[in-house]
């Protein structure tokens, strides 16, 4: 998350106008990399790491809302915009469910496990819509690259099956941070470091920022999957 916060401050000049507002503020996008390193601190330490948590759902629940939905709303057919709009609205609701475990029958655990299907069967369907472009991300030393598009758009599918029915609900969210494991190892970390031959893909924010991003997936997944043994082992 510090990590994913750094880039923020580094790329400000790269600020997208948002439609239908605000304008680009480069101070916003710093303002808010300051809020995702001091949520990340917070989060290393058990004594703060459930305010950390909130902070976080709250802060990235609010970009969604205000940043990312206006332009997702405004060209409802735009995969890489709706992937926008709901990797933040994801990652919300794990942070939020992180810290209250504690509360399974509360309605916001609900709500978040619900956005977490929806995310999830999004990206799958999306998955679907988009083999060719997918799968030529794919790297060459992988094999059957359109199997595999279906394969993992399958795999989200499902899972988001898992969370919506409450169901399997810690084996679904193993599965997706073994999936976004793979995803670094096999895929955005070679092609950040430049292993795959992209021009610049070392000194371009996006790629690091996907890096970033994907492994947040995984900590959440992971560590949701601790909740739910965490849970298992309570229930008498």
């Amino acid at each position: 998350m510090c990590a994913q916060a750094s880039i923020t401050f580094v790329d400000t000049d790269r600020v997208l106008p948002i439609i239908p507002y605000p304008p680009a503020i480069p101070v916003l996008a710093v303002l808010f990399g300051i809020v995702l390193v001091a949520c990340g601190v917070l989060m290393l330490r058990a004594r703060t790491a459930r305010f950390g948590a909130v902070a976080f759902a709250a802060a990235f629940l609010v970009g969604a809302l205000v940043f990312d939905l206006p332009r997702a709303g405004a060209h409802p057919e735009n995969i890489p915009l709706r992937t926008l709009l709901f990797e933040p609205l994801t990652m919300a609701a794990l942070a939020w469910m992180l810290p209250a475990a504690d509360r399974r029958n509360d309605w916001s655990m609900t709500l978040a496990r619900y956005c977490i299907a929806l995310s999830l069967t999004v990206f799958g369907v999306d998955h679907f819509l988009a083999l060719g472009p997918i799968g030529a991300i794919v790297p060459n030393w992988i094999p059957f690259h359109v199997f595999w598009v279906v394969f993992f758009g399958a795999a989200f599918i499902a899972a988001g099956a898992g969370f919506a029915a409450n169901m399997l609900r810690g084996w679904a969210a193993a599965g997706m941070a073994l999936m976004f494991a793979l995803f670094d190892v096999t895929l955005h970390v070679p092609r950040t470091l430049g292993a795959y031959g992209i021009p610049g893909a070392i000194r371009d924010p996006d790629e690091w920022c996907g890096v970033f991003i994907v492994a947040a997936f995984c900590g959440g997944f992971l560590a949701l999957t601790n909740v739910q043994k965490e849970e298992l082992a309570s229930t008498p």
